[in-house]
Parts: structure tokens; C-alpha cells; sequence
């Protein structure tokens, strides 16, 4: 959704057509394995059930935003459970008074998005989930 919605937002002066051609390739290219046949229609307006893209743009962001704070005060708490809760508590007391940044940093995370950030926690995944 959200790569569908930046082009959207990119191409202001886009036709349907190059709207609904734009949905096809991401569905093409994020959309699995599923049959449309005798479905076309419906896959190519499919978009139209995301209610968030007409009230709330680019609201999935927030989801990856907040998984990447709580993956970081999860690996925390595998290095130091005390530490980890005291530090998430102090993010929380700040509520929505300080900048996201802010609040990250306050419960021991980073605010940002480069592989130094996701690399350790995908790693601390796998081997998680390797144990199952």
C-alpha cells in the first residue's frame, strides 16, 4: 500500500488507466500466487478496499515504524530485562510531548532505518525462530 500510495502521490496528473496499471504491477510483484482468472476487474480495483488511502495516507508506515521500536526494546530486554522495561517506561512517561526520535532514544532504541539497525534485529529473528 504504501509504495502504491507514494506513486500516486508522485504522479498527480495520472490517468485511471495509469493508476490501475501502476496497482497491477505491485500486485503483480507483491501479490503472490493467486489465480484472478474470471477476477480481473476486482484485482485491478482492489486498492479501493484500503480504507486508509482515502482518510489516512501513508498510515501502514506507522505499523513499520512501531515494529521497528518494539523489536529494538525486544532485543533489549534479551540483553537486559530490567534495563529494557525502566527504559520503555521512560519513553512511555514522555507520551506525545517529545519528537518520535526522542522517544525512541528514551527507551534505548534508534529512530532509524538503515541496515545497522534492521541487520542485528533480523538476526536476533532468525535465530528465535529457529528454535521453534
Amino acid at each position: 500500500m504504501d509504495v502504491f500510495q507514494h506513486w500516486i502521490y508522485t504522479h498527480p496528473d495520472h490517468t485511471r488507466d495509469e493508476r490501475r496499471k501502476a496497482w497491477l504491477d505491485l500486485m503483480d510483484r507483491f501479490g503472490g500466487e493467486v489465480d484472478w482468472t474470471a477476477f480481473e476487474i476486482a484485482r485491478a480495483n482492489l486498492w479501493h478496499r484500503q480504507l486508509h488511502i482515502f482518510l489516512h495516507p501513508f498510515y501502514y508506515i506507522e505499523y513499520g515504524i512501531a515494529q521497528l521500536g518494539a523489536l529494538q526494546v525486544w532485543a533489549n530486554s534479551k540483553r537486559d530485562k530490567a534495563k529494557a522495561l525502566s527504559d520503555y517506561k521512560k519513553s512511555l512517561v514522555l507520551g506525545g510531548s517529545r519528537p518520535l526520535p526522542e522517544l525512541f532514544s528514551a527507551a534505548g532504541c534508534q529512530f532509524e532505518f538503515s541496515a545497522k539497525t534492521i541487520q542485528p534485529l533480523t538476526k536476533l529473528l532468525r535465530m528465535e525462530l529457529a528454535k521453534l
